[in-house]
């Protein structure tokens, strides 16, 4: 069972049915947290509640388990295909061109059948749109082939004008073939630049803090700042009003929001109280994901949430320091497994956990593309 498949797949039912996370919550009588680790595939939901958000998805348990919509798989139909086609050409045709005939019917079938399962889930995407003129270009020739050897091709050719409305249906075909092609590559290279054009925003000073993290959304920019609101971001305080001697906050927002954040708070006399609210939280164990090893050299970390899909939001106290007033906060958040910006530009060496590889060609990220191109 992948529970990060299965995560994502909640994610997008909610996502289709226009609620918020919050709202969920609120109807299964549990925490946003507990929401949003189902959504991350931290965690799954309890047995006990999985016919429940079945029936509010108005899907079934087994689509939840496997973290997609059942349909009719490809590969199935083209095995009871073949089958049938073996048995009737073992049955009722023995030569040579009775049997390459019975394939070129099955490669017209195979094709058409692919053309319009690509057709019914066809999404704006470069990839998808070359894969569709491909398919079709496949299902032209197959009716080529199969016309040739049955013989239909030459009696066809003595009818000129159904020659010539086979020639406009080609033709009619192939330009909206091409148009879906030049439609994908648009849409691929607008979005390509809206994630180039997208500003990199940096802030050093602690009065900017609400705008990005525990924020109230400003009206008209309801969408701008989503993950600040994340359960991750509770191990940060809800508001600075102690004396910040550090303090970063990177913000970059192509479509999905990442962050790359420290800074140092000096809490004097309610520095014992900020540690017993942050044990409180506790230590995800973090160990491994995106090849972290361990601590940062010279300090303790006293609380951690930790995720594979989103990254890890932490806090920090120096190793056997009596007397030590200070604590040093620090989130590396991102989503579809991989930061699009260099961590070691925006975080310190010395606050980033060791062994942490969140670049574009980590193991997480490797994992999902495999899965995508499967």
């Amino acid at each position: 069972m992948d529970q990060k498949k299965t995560g994502q797949f909640l994610k997008t039912l909610r996502n289709e049915k226009g609620i918020t996370q919050e709202q969920l919550a609120k109807h299964f009588n549990v925490t946003n947290r507990s929401v949003s680790r189902w959504e991350t595939g931290s965690n799954l939901p309890d047995i006990s509640l999985l016919v429940e958000i079945a029936d509010f998805y108005d899907v079934d348990v087994r689509e939840i388990i496997d973290g997609e919509r059942k349909s009719e798989m490809m590969d199935q139909e083209t095995r009871e295909v073949a089958g049938k086609m073996a048995a009737y050409a073992g049955n009722e045709k023995s030569n040579l061109l009775t049997f390459i005939q019975v394939a070129s019917f099955a490669g017209v079938f195979l094709s058409l059948l692919a053309l319009v399962l690509q057709v019914l889930s066809y999404e704006a995407d470069l990839r998808r749109s070359g894969a569709m003129f491909a398919t079709f270009a496949v299902f032209v020739v197959m009716c080529v082939i199969t016309l040739y050897v049955t013989g239909l091709l030459k009696k066809i050719s003595k009818k000129r004008k159904l020659v010539k409305t086979v020639k406009v249906i080609t033709i009619v075909a192939l330009a909206a073939g091409t148009y879906y092609l030049i439609m994908g590559g648009l849409i691929v290279g607008l979005f390509s630049a809206s994630i180039l054009l997208a500003p990199i925003k940096v802030t050093n000073n602690p009065e900017n803090y609400n705008t990005y993290i525990h924020h109230v959304k400003p009206k008209g920019q309801e969408n701008e700042y989503i993950m600040g609101a994340s359960p991750m971001f509770d191990i940060f305080p809800q508001k600075i009003e102690v004396p910040a001697t550090e303090f970063q906050i990177m913000y970059y927002n192509p479509w999905d929001a990442q962050y790359i954040c420290y800074m140092t708070l000096d809490y004097g006399e309610k520095y014992d109280a900020e540690i017993e609210r942050l044990k409180k939280i506790g230590v995800e164990d973090y160990k491994g994901i995106y090849t972290v090893t361990g601590e940062p050299e010279g300090y303790d970390i006293i609380a951690m949430d930790s995720d594979e899909y989103s990254g890890f939001v932490y806090a920090m106290i120096p190793e056997n320091s009596s007397g030590n007033t200070k604590i040093t906060y620090c989130a590396i958040v991102f989503c579809n497994y991989a930061l699009d910006v260099n961590v070691h530009k925006y975080m310190p060496d010395k606050y980033l956990l060791p062994g942490f590889d969140g670049s574009d060609f980590n193991p997480y990220k490797k994992e999902k593309d495999k899965r995508d191109n499967v």
